[in-house]
């Protein structure tokens, strides 16, 4: 889990649930589990691998449009939403356990695993990687306030770590080109005109009153009605087009200072868990249930519906909270 949350902070969550997924399930077959214990831990990947992509603005899509819709600095963003995130991990360990903590073994042999160092196929690649990784962070927190974009400073990285990867014969670097979700440029740039749409029928002005009576309630009313909104919008029509449907209706209602400011954190929030409800509801469950169906596992739609929610609900309103103190105490 911790893991987990670490790898979504820094390779976004559709990164973690790509990159941890095929890993849970080699290792839950060669520790030989029981079906329980392996779904215990097939759905705990994939929930915090949205639960735990709050931190960062490159932590998740959602966090990036918005940011970038507001204007919000990468080292403006951190200082909220890190505090923030932890208590969003922490209320996903909780809520994990309570639900799968009698179907994890107490007990289990280490002895039936590999080596992590046999994965390593290439060394000079994965070194270079740690090398860049530490890179990016210094680029992203040291850089913005030079007024250079966290998409350069990770284009950047990206290129010298694909240059490392070309030297060698191990590592194909045109499969890796082949293989990138380009379809989610695609996929993004047709959700804002979906959502331009939207609000050219009114829906941004019918969600900006709502979003003016939230703000009555000051912080506290802002940061659980925006965020449970979001999260609603977002497990029935997926996160994308619901955090630029959100911030268009932030911008078109009459709230400001801090109470604008918990609006649009609470959007992000929402719009960041929220998805875990349903299974469309973000591009990251989509992936994780892919990968799953890849490895001869299947989840079915019913259980998923029952157990996201269960599992999404209190984690939700800890993490809308914690918003709200962390914003309460700057008033």
């Amino acid at each position: 889990m911790l893991l987990g949350a670490v790898v979504s902070a820094l390779f976004a969550n559709d990164g973690a649930a790509l990159i941890l997924t095929p890993i849970v399930m080699a290792m839950l077959m060669a520790l030989g589990f029981s079906p329980a214990a392996t779904l215990a831990f097939v759905m705990a990947a994939g929930f915090i691998a949205d639960t735990a992509s709050l931190p960062l603005i490159v932590s998740n899509l959602v966090n990036i449009v918005s940011a970038d819709f507001f204007q919000i600095g990468f080292n403006a963003y951190a200082a909220v939403m890190v505090p923030v995130n932890i208590a969003s991990v922490l209320a996903s360990l909780v809520v994990l356990m309570l639900c799968f903590g009698r179907s994890i073994p107490a007990r289990y042999e280490l002895a039936q695993l590999k080596a992590p160092a046999d994965a390593i196929r290439d060394p000079a690649t994965f070194r270079a990687g740690w090398v860049v990784l530490v890179l990016l962070l210094v680029g992203f927190f040291g850089l913005e306030p030079l007024g250079v974009p966290v998409s350069a400073v990770a284009a950047v990285a990206a290129a010298l770590l694909l240059a490392v990867a070309a030297r060698g014969s191990v590592i194909s670097t045109r499969k890796v080109l082949r293989g990138a979700p380009w379809q989610i440029v695609v996929f993004s740039l047709g959700m804002y005109l979906v959502v331009y749409g939207l609000r050219n029928a009114g829906l941004t002005d019918e969600l900006a009153g709502w979003l003016d009576w939230f703000a009555q309630g000051g912080i506290w009313g802002a940061a659980l009605g925006t965020g449970l909104l979001s999260a609603l919008l977002s497990s029935v029509m997926n996160n994308l087009p619901t955090v630029l449907i959100g911030a268009l209706s932030i911008d078109a209602s009459s709230a400001t200072g801090l109470v604008k400011e918990a609006m649009v954190y609470a959007n992000v929030i929402g719009c960041d868990l929220g998805p875990k409800i349903t299974p469309i509801g973000s591009l990251a469950t989509l992936l994780w249930l892919h990968v799953l169906a890849q490895k001869g596992r299947t989840i079915g739609w019913g259980y998923y519906f029952k157990v996201g929610a269960v599992l999404t609900l209190p984690v939700l309103l800890v993490t809308l909270s914690a918003l709200a103190v962390v914003l309460g105490a700057r008033a």
